[in-house]
């Protein structure tokens, strides 16, 4: 059975649901739901597919996105 998918409206009979904050969603491909679904940057608006920072509740793709928004502290990775 097509489903069809909820970011590029593309029906498709492999599309999965995504079950997010008691929410069904469905999509057609992992690059959909990640482009629907995933947080972007507060400063520069990238989509963050991996863990990112988060600092006083904001999300950023890396510690110079914070540091460039006036989170201080943040860091990358430890040397």
């Amino acid at each position: 059975m097509n489903q069809t998918c909820e970011n590029c409206g593309n029906q498709y009979d492999k599309a999965f649901k995504v079950i997010m904050n008691d929410q069904e969603h469905v999509f057609d491909s992992f690059e959909c739901a990640i482009n629907a679904l995933a947080p972007r940057c507060n400063q520069c608006g990238s989509i963050i597919i991996g863990h990112g920072v988060e600092s006083r509740d904001q999300v950023f793709c890396c510690a110079n996105c914070a540091k460039n928004a006036d989170h201080e502290g943040l860091v990358d990775r430890v040397t």
